[in-house]
This record gives C-alpha cells, structure tokens and sequence, in this order.
C-alpha cells in the first residue's frame, strides 16, 4: 500500500466523532450532537485511537481535554474536514456566498460589532450575517472545521495558531467592575487584596483571559477569593454585579458603555499588564469571501474609532 493512502480503517463516521469531542469536550455531549448513543461514540474514539497508535483525550478531568498527540491530529483533521465540505459545496454549486459566519468573544460583541454589522448590512442588502460567540477556544474549534468564516477576539497562544493567521485591531485590558456605590469604592487605601473580602465573578478556565487574570492576582498576592462564579456571560455577569456586592473580572469592552453611562464602575487598580491584541483569526487555507472582506472592512473601521477614542 502506498504511504500516502490513507489507512481505509478510518472512516469519516471517526473523524466527525473526534471533531464533535474535541470541540465540546464531552463524549456526551458529542453523542448528542451526532445522534448516537454516548456508548457507540466511546467506543468509535476508542477505535481512532487504535488505528493511530496514541490517545487523542486526557480523561483524568471531569471535562475532556486534547492531549499533545490529539492537538497534533485535530489541527490536521479539522482542516480536512472543512476543505472536504467546501469542494462538496463547490461541486454542487450549493456554497452560500451570501453568509458570513463570525466567531466572536463576548467582549468583541459588545463592543464592536454592533455599530460594524449595522453598517455592512447597510452596504450589503440581502446578505445574511451569523453571529456565534463562546470562549476562545470554541470558536478557533468552529474556525478550524469551516463552521465560521472568521473569529475575532483576543491572540491565542502561539502553540494554537498552527494554520492561523492573525491581524491586530486594537489592545484591550481586563478590568475589574462593580456596582456604583460599593462599598470598596470608598476605601481611602486601595489595593488589590481588599477583592478578597467580595464575592468574584472569574472567566472561565477555558477562557483566554483567564491565564492573565491569574498571573495579575497572583502578583498581587490574591490568593483567597471568596464564593467565586466563573462565567462568560455578559448578562448574567452585569445584571449580578449591579445587584449584589461582587466583583467582576471581565475585559473592558464588555463594560465599556456601563461605565461611560454610570451603571458600573471601575476599581482603581492598574491592570495595564492585562493588556492583550485583539484582532481577526482566519484560516491561512481558505480564501476570503468578498462578504467576508467586506464586513471585517466594516470591522476594522469601528476599530480604528475605538483607537482614537483611546478607548
């Protein structure tokens, strides 16, 4: 047998399997999501693993992770997959040019898509704009397979961007926000550890802030944070904060408008080091459409305000 056939015994069935664990990082959840009972999809990884020689998933945590040898795989395989739906669409003649599918961290929608989709749909009738956002992870997960069309939020990690491209926008930091009138407010000494004494509200440990928010805590000497809700969601995260005494660790485009209007506020605490690039992720692969181009044209102009505004 030729070396560059691929081994018959992997099945497509294998590979959509690993793509759907990988991206939830659940067996169940990717049993649900393929329609298939959670037994059949252990048992249809368990095969992979055998037919490639090594383990694709840390199972010692309750939530599944890629071990090396699986981050290895995934970057190649999701790629594959994506390519192989485009000739599909391609060769059908079926491929959507009228949808732009954009992965966006929670900051990013807050912040900047808003005022970016109104004005390319103003440019662009009767073309379809899909928004999806999620941890940074996920959404490079989406990328990779062709789900969406482009991501954009803060630069991952160089170990992840393996077929990536990035462009810078603009820097942003992570703050942290509470009510109007917290207690805290009102110390005349403030410094970071007096945090401990209040509930907080953390990123995610998936999220790609949360490796900043630790390094600035622990340099800090906050080591005892109290009732800690970890969450992604801006929602639950502004309406908790404005009803309760907790502190909310969150990138600063979510609470932006908040602060500017005076429904949150600020703790005086320098966070410049938290200060990370944001920017578009694409696949280096895959060529852009001109919808595509033409909403992140729209992107980079709000980017641009957002730069001269010094916000």
């Amino acid at each position: 047998m030729s070396p560059r056939i691929i081994d018959p015994r992997i099945r497509l069935r294998h590979i959509a399997c690993f793509l759907e664990v990988a991206r939830l990082r659940s067996m169940a959840g990717a049993a649900e999501a393929l329609n298939i009972s959670q037994p059949a999809a252990t048992k249809t990884i368990q095969e992979l693993e055998a037919l490639l020689g090594g383990q694709l998933f840390d199972r010692s945590r309750r939530r599944l992770s890629l071990t090396a040898f699986g981050e290895v795989f995934f970057r190649y395989a999701s790629t594959s997959i994506a390519a192989l739906r485009q000739g599909i669409d391609a060769a059908r003649g079926t491929h959507d040019t009228a949808m732009v599918r954009v992965g966006a961290l929670p900051t990013v929608s807050a912040r900047m898509l808003p005022d970016a989709v109104r004005a390319f749909t103003e440019d662009n009738g009767g073309v379809k704009t899909r928004i999806i956002t999620g941890p940074n992870g996920y959404l490079l997960s989406l990328l990779r397979t062709g789900d969406v069309d482009l991501v954009i939020g803060r630069m991952a990690e160089p170990n992840a961007m393996v077929g990536l491209s990035f462009e810078h926008l603009y820097s942003e930091r992570v703050v942290l926000a509470v009510r109007p009138g917290h207690p805290v407010l009102d110390e005349p000494e403030f410094n970071l550890r007096l945090i401990e004494h209040y509930q907080t509200l953390m990123p995610t440990p998936d999220s790609v802030i949360r490796p900043v928010v630790e390094r600035i805590l622990l340099a800090h000497g906050v080591t005892q944070l109290r009732d800690e809700i970890e969450t992604v969601s801006n929602a639950f995260g502004r309406s908790y904060v404005r009803q309760t005494e907790a502190i909310w660790i969150i990138s600063e485009g979510v609470v932006a408008d908040d602060v500017a209007e005076g429904r949150l506020a600020l703790l005086p605490v320098d966070t410049s080091e938290t200060l990370g690039p944001v920017g578009f992720t694409t696949r280096t692969d895959t060529p852009t459409s001109l919808s595509t181009a033409s909403l992140m044209q729209s992107v980079r102009a709000v980017a641009e305000r957002l730069r001269k505004d010094g916000n």
